[in-house]
């Protein structure tokens, strides 16, 4: 207090926190109590400050100098406002001081630059090493913030860079950059890339075309831009460059090297050398032909960068397309189109659902457009197997069968032929892919048989370059949607006129609808096959408590969700509680159905009479065991909620019975619950969780989508990481071997338990998770997922699972209680004996090739050891399902599950 001067009349103080219930937050509180007690003393001839306090910066909002103009403004006020925030719209309580405009308070001698790039494409890491080559080799000053969501791929990333000779204190980010790097030309499209670039600034850009023809192909907004801000206008087809040496999708080389190239803030030649050590020290224990292959690049995008000529006026008639296309829904177009265009900090609080609850199936209207490529149908070739549809992560190729008819109105370029059938004669079948959703990973094409006789190389899926048929597969996918959906739970008419469930295997699963689709995923991503195979097997039955990881970042996000509902409103529930918790919280699940069952189930015995002896005689007695039960079984219900109508408008039952069991009338459907999560939740963090659930005989699901490693932090080792490999916290290698949890949970011998990898068997994975669901008790399904962190091109997944078998790593087997009812072994080994060594199989991927390079006589040694104990392993699976062990009955009975009809209904 004694250092303020007596001429202060008024104080702010500003909080980054908010204290509900105190009366103010805790910096403000201190300052007025100060001031209270020690400003007489201190300055006895003066007035006491007036005070007021204000809240900035909560969740990360934005604070910058208009917002302290705005402080000072509010300051000058005859009455200023107490309780104030900055950074944020508050329309409902208005505690929100009017945004300024940001002052140009940055040094002319500091460069800023704005680099958008793609998630995944190495752009943040590229700039990150522009910050350290700077920083460690010159005299510059050097500071970089980075934005982007949580997708784990495919998300825009903006790098804001600043370097200076004197040190850099803004701690906001860039208003006003010198320089605007583009790094994806989809975004030309989608963002105004130009909003916070300078007059005269320049603007690098990523074009996929020669450079005459980069300015006609910009959109005319943005042609607009660069003649109003007098722009420099650079371009370089880093795509094409990558191709050329093998780098794939990741450009950042090629991009940061020209950054260095235009921007001068670094010679030439002293750049293009920084960069090559750089290179060599990120990439070197990935071995020497990826260093080569980025050094190249280094040298190649000196020479391909390119002075895009600017005309005196715009010549684009094509303007930039609506982020959301027509017929959003009002949610969609109010919120979630200013969440997808950068701009969630402009929406009032208004604009925010009050009781915090989000639309699902929001994903379909993002439209990210990241595929160069997409598959390419070719139906005379196709042998419609459906595994394309089945290995797809997003959901992005679909098939269906339909009426002939249904085909009026098809688009000129739509794609149909007849249906192979001996059960659906006379359909026809279409293979058809969402253009604007599809990632380009090429699982679909790699996984396809079908070959053309005459030109081996030509399949039945073909990937092309995406942008020529855009259009075209955009109005396709469109009327596709439209064509009647597989109905779940239908029946197929024999040509002597017997009707006969659709079988729902590989082929017949593909054919119902995905309810989870288009997620933030990776492009290729081993976990997302398995959740929407999920969705498509159970639909809105589907209910998921889901761990935190990779799989709750893609499946609960913002400002999308992938989880999706089907023609009548219904789709899978979905939650997510925490990490350690997920098992428990799952119980949780089951717990409250069973008992929300049962009481329904009571409730109806005691209406009978009022509802009809017949129909609660059908109900109770439905025992649900596949599709078409359960669709009898709905029908059930939808009559009984009639009757309850019917009954209650006439005054004929009680209006809170009749609303009691009106409203749990719904859990007389089986309900699938799985508890979902990846290897750190369900063998480390959660591990506890698990073994109490699967120590019970409540008739709950676990769902163990295996990577290996913590994904969703890095990478980091866990207790499911295979010895050999390196990781995060094990890069000496680990030096033990992966916990086996199915062995495990199989020793409690009530337990059905299966391991499976779509890319190794596709048939074992859904005949598993088919087999699971129906089993009255705890059931577990360990699935394993490729990952980015096991280090090869994840469009080679589907085989490296394939190998993962065949080395032993990951046997294939379901163990199934029930069959020991019949003097059935329950365990059925579906691999055969490790048929290559492992260490063939480690030398494919990076995790294992790291330790390779840095220590060879280690690698050698634990390699060694994993093949025997691998071998040692399948060897003892192999005695166990050998085993005779005799009529046994260790499954759950209806009443020890807590279901009466088998399928979680508590009885009653």
């Amino acid at each position: 207090v004694a250092a303020l001067p007596p001429t202060v009349r008024q104080i702010a103080v500003l909080d980054r926190t908010k204290e509900p219930g105190a009366p103010g937050e805790p910096l403000y509180l201190d300052v007025v109590t100060a001031l209270a007690e020690e400003w007489r003393r201190a300055h006895p001839q003066t007035a006491l400050p007036a005070v007021i306090g204000g809240r900035y910066g909560l969740s990360s909002k934005e604070f910058h100098s208009g917002h302290v103009d705005a402080v000072f403004g509010e300051l000058g006020n005859a009455d200023p406002k107490n309780h104030f925030t900055v950074g944020i719209v508050d329309d409902v309580t208005h505690t929100s001081l009017p945004p300024k405009a940001p002052l140009p308070v940055e040094a002319d001698s500091v460069f800023r630059g704005l680099f958008y790039g793609l998630g995944s494409d190495g752009t943040v890491g590229a700039n990150k090493n522009s910050i350290k080559i700077l920083g460690d080799t010159t005299d510059f000053h050097a500071q970089g913030y980075f934005v982007y969501d949580s997708k784990k791929a495919g998300a825009v990333t903006v790098s804001h860079l600043r370097f200076g000779p004197e040190p850099i204190r803004s701690t906001y980010l860039i208003e006003d950059a010198r320089f605007v790097a583009v790094h994806q030309w989809q975004f030309l499209d989608r963002f105004d890339v130009l909003e916070h670039a300078q007059p005269g600034a320049v603007l690098l850009l990523n074009a996929p075309f020669k450079p005459e023809q980069v300015w006609d192909r910009l959109p005319r907004e943005l042609q607009e831009g660069i003649l109003e801000k007098e722009l420099q206008v650079h371009a370089i087809d880093a795509y094409e460059v990558a191709r050329e040496l093998g780098l794939g999708r990741r450009i950042n080389t090629i991009m940061q090297t020209a950054f260095f190239a235009i921007s001068g803030v670094l010679p030439r030649a002293q750049a293009l050398t920084k960069i090559k050590e750089a290179i060599r020290k990120t990439y070197g224990k990935q071995g020497e032909e990826i260093v080569r292959r980025n050094e190249a690049a280094v040298d190649r995008a000196a020479d391909q960068i390119h002075r895009i000529d600017v005309p005196a006026q715009a010549t684009a008639t094509r303007r930039r397309p609506p982020l959301i296309r027509d017929g959003a829904p009002d949610f969609v177009e109010r919120v979630t189109r200013v969440l997808m265009a950068g701009q969630g900090d402009l929406l009032p609080v208004s604009a925010f659902p009050p009781d915090g609850t989000w639309p699902s199936a929001t994903a379909r209207w993002e439209k990210r457009n990241l595929a160069l490529e997409i598959p390419v149908w070719d139906p005379a070739i196709c042998i419609q197997c459906n595994k394309c549809t089945l290995v797809c992560p997003h959901a992005a190729i679909r098939a269906k069968v339909y009426e002939p008819v249904a085909l009026d109105g098809a688009p000129r370029t739509f794609r149909s032929v007849d249906l192979r059938s001996n059960e659906l004669k006379g359909m026809k079948y279409t293979i058809q892919v969402a253009p604007e959703d599809c990632t380009g990973c090429t699982l679909c094409a790699r996984v396809c048989p079908a070959r053309d006789k005459s030109n081996p190389r030509h399949k039945a899926l073909n990937m092309e370059s995406q942008p020529p048929l855009r259009e075209r597969e955009r109005e396709s996918f469109a009327f596709f949607l439209e064509l009647p959906q597989t109905i779940r739970g239908s029946e197929a008419v024999r040509a002597d006129g017997t009707r006969q469930p659709v079988r729902i295997d590989v082929k017949g699963s593909q054919l119902l609808e995905p309810l989870f689709e288009f997620s933030g995923a990776c492009a290729g991503c081993g976990e997302t096959p398995y959740l929407k195979l999920l969705t498509q097997l159970f639909g809105d039955r589907l209910l998921i408590a889901n761990a935190t990881g990779c799989s709750s970042i893609y499946g609960g996000n913002l400002p999308t969700t992938p989880y999706a509902i089907n023609a009548d409103g219904r789709g899978p529930a979905w939650s997510n509680s925490l990490f350690e918790d997920n098992a428990e919280f799952g119980l949780g699940f089951r717990l409250s159905l069973d008992q929300a069952t049962g009481e329904v189930r009571e409730l109806l015995r005691q209406s009978a009479t009022m509802v009809g002896d017949t129909l609660t005689e059908e109900i109770l007695a439905s025992l649900q065991q596949d599709e078409t039960e359960i669709r009898h079984q709905r029908e059930r219900v939808a009559l009984l909620r009639t009757r309850i109508q019917e009954l209650e408008s006439r005054g004929e039952m009680d209006r809170r019975l009749a609303r009691r069991l009106y409203g749990l009338s719904e859990h007389l459907v089986h309900r699938s619950v799985w508890i979902v999560g990846g290897d750190g939740w369900a063998y480390d963090i959660g591990f506890g969780g698990v073994d109490h659930v699967l120590s019970l005989e409540r008739n709950i699901n676990l769902l163990v989508l295996d990577t290996e490693v913590y994904s969703n932090t890095g990478g980091q080792a866990s207790k499911a990481t295979p010895m050999g490999a390196t990781a995060k916290f094990a890069m000496g290698g680990k030096a033990v071997g992966k916990k086996d949890l199915g062995l495990m949970a199989m020793a409690y011998g009530h337990v059905y338990v299966a391991q499976v990898a779509l890319g190794a068997k596709d048939a074992q994975t859904v005949r598993a998770l088919q087999e699971a669901d129906s089993y009255p008790g705890p059931s577990l399904v360990i699935a394993y997922s490729s990952c980015i962190a096991h280090g090869y091109d994840m469009a080679d997944s589907l085989d490296h699972q394939k190998m993962a078998s065949e080395s032993g790593l990951w046997p294939l087997y379901r163990f199934d209680p029930r069959r020991s009812l019949t003097g059935e072994n329950p365990l059925q080994l579906e691999s055969k004996t490790p048929t290559i060594p492992f260490a063939k199989f480690a030398e494919t991927e990076t995790r294992f090739k790291m330790l390779m390079k840095a220590n060879p006589a280690r690698a050698k040694e634990l390699l060694s050891r994993a093949d025997r104990a691998l071998r040692g392993r399948y060897g003892l699976y192999e005695q166990l399902s050998h085993l005779h062990l005799g009529a046994a009955d260790a499954t759950p009975s209806a009443e020890d599950s807590g279901s009466s009809n088998g399928k979680g209904g508590a009885s009653a």
